[in-house]
């Protein structure tokens, strides 16, 4: 047990979270999984991804909220914790406008918190965590650049992840330990998240409800699906770091090749075998039209290569779902 990896992962019930951890425990590490199972969308999805892990020989769980430091710094295995990946947040754009305090406390004590507990973890050897492209607000040049400026926020929760980036920036100019920072770009699969936009399109056409396309359906994502998310974060977890990168590394982690999102409704209503109905909005408050990421930095230095197009990822999440709710 020794030589072994211990790695610790926040928001481990979460849906990009509970995904890696999968991915730790079958390549063979020991995995202590942290989260508070709150109630920003159903728990039970929650608990129902944690079950899988929880079978596990090599899998420890607390219930922990991550911006409680003295609970995390009271974890029997924090001395000998070698890398944390830090994915718990307060995930969502407009629910930032309506509850803007929980995104203090998760994403920015959480961060701060994190940050402590790997500062004093004595084995640690790299943290990677969790950004967002929301970070890069209105930026109208795309693809997406990491050394965009990024001090424009169009919501609070892209002002709290990049403020987080900025908490990460300090420390390793403070105490040197390796950092990594993913700026995820709408990541979508099985086990995913009821709060987006693919999970709320696929319930409303089975149950025969419209959906809500807002900018009159004028706008693009850089979809990437879940098992390229967890290839990138395995890649900057442990692969050797390039020497010429500083102590602390933002990159993006996308798929490169935005879609439509009417092109995102027609695959959806193909897989389901239903057509939708649409009511046109306006733009919503804090949403952007575009993302794109540019992954050249990525692919670089860590060979990432998302390999599932939209055409391909899009209908195993409908069949999960199916299976899951019973439709």
């Amino acid at each position: 047990m020794s030589a072994q990896r211990k790695i610790l992962v926040t928001g481990a019930a979460g849906f990009i979270g509970a995904h890696v951890c999968q991915a730790l425990l079958r390549e063979g590490s020991y995995v202590i999984g942290v989260d508070n199972v709150n109630n920003y969308y159903c728990p039970n999805l929650k608990r129902d991804r944690l079950k899988a892990l929880v079978e596990g020989r090599n899998f420890t769980f607390y219930s922990v909220d991550v911006s409680d430091h003295k609970a995390l710094g009271a974890l029997s295995e924090r001395r000998e914790v070698t890398h944390v990946i830090h994915l718990a947040a307060q995930a969502g754009v407009r629910h930032s406008i309506d509850n803007p305090m929980a995104y203090g406390v998760s994403n920015l004590m959480g961060h701060l918190s994190i940050l402590e507990f790997c500062r004093h973890a004595p084995a640690l050897e790299r943290l990677v965590y969790g950004s967002s492209s929301s970070v890069y607000g209105l930026t109208r040049k795309t693809p997406y650049q990491e050394l965009t400026r990024v001090d424009k926020p169009v919501s609070l929760y892209a002002a709290t992840k990049a403020s987080a980036e900025l908490l990460s920036s300090s420390y390793a100019a403070l105490y040197g330990f390796p950092q990594v920072g993913l700026r995820f770009f709408t990541v979508y699969g099985p086990w995913g998240r009821p709060d987006m936009a693919y999970w709320l399109f696929t319930e409303a056409i089975l149950q025969g409800r419209p959906i809500n396309i807002f900018n009159g359906g004028a706008m693009r994502r850089d979809f990437t699906y879940i098992d390229d998310i967890v290839a990138g974060v395995l890649a900057t977890t442990f692969q050797p770091l390039p020497r010429d990168r500083p102590a602390h590394t933002v990159y993006n982690i996308g798929n490169n090749k935005p879609v439509e999102l009417m092109t995102m409704i027609r695959l959806l209503e193909e897989a389901l075998g239903r057509k939708a109905q649409k009511n046109m909005m306006p733009m919503q408050l804090g949403d952007v039209v575009e993302t794109c990421a540019d992954i050249t930095k990525i692919k670089q230095d860590f060979g990432f290569e998302p390999s599932t197009s939209l055409e391909n990822g899009l209908p195993r999440f409908v069949d999960w779902y199916r299976e899951y709710i019973k439709a």
